[in-house]
């Protein structure tokens, strides 16, 4: 580099390689950026897909439980019956 300057424009030669660093620099922070920007937009979408899925585990936990509770009310309902079909019988025997 010739540090007496370029006749021409009269700015040193030396300050085109600084601002070719500072060029390079800020393509790389622009890079960093957009792929912070598309970090940040999947953590989103990732955070909205992991909120749906909850609120769909949540209805079939509550689907899960109603079924629950109506097979135990028809467990208990077929075993009365099947008791009463197992008495009748015995209680006609005993008349």
């Amino acid at each position: 580099a010739n540090a007496s300057g370029d006749i021409q424009n009269g700015a040193p030669s030396y300050t085109a390689a600084p601002n070719k660093r500072l060029q390079q620099t800020q393509a790389q922070v622009d890079e960093v950026v957009d792929i912070m920007r598309t970090n940040v937009e999947k953590v989103l979408e990732r955070d909205q897909k992991l909120s749906q899925l909850d609120d769909r585990a949540d209805v079939l936990q509550a689907g899960a439980s109603q079924f629950e509770a109506s097979a135990g009310k028809l467990k208990r309902k077929f075993w009365m019956k099947n008791m009463k079909v197992g008495i009748s019988p015995l209680m006609a025997t005993l008349h």
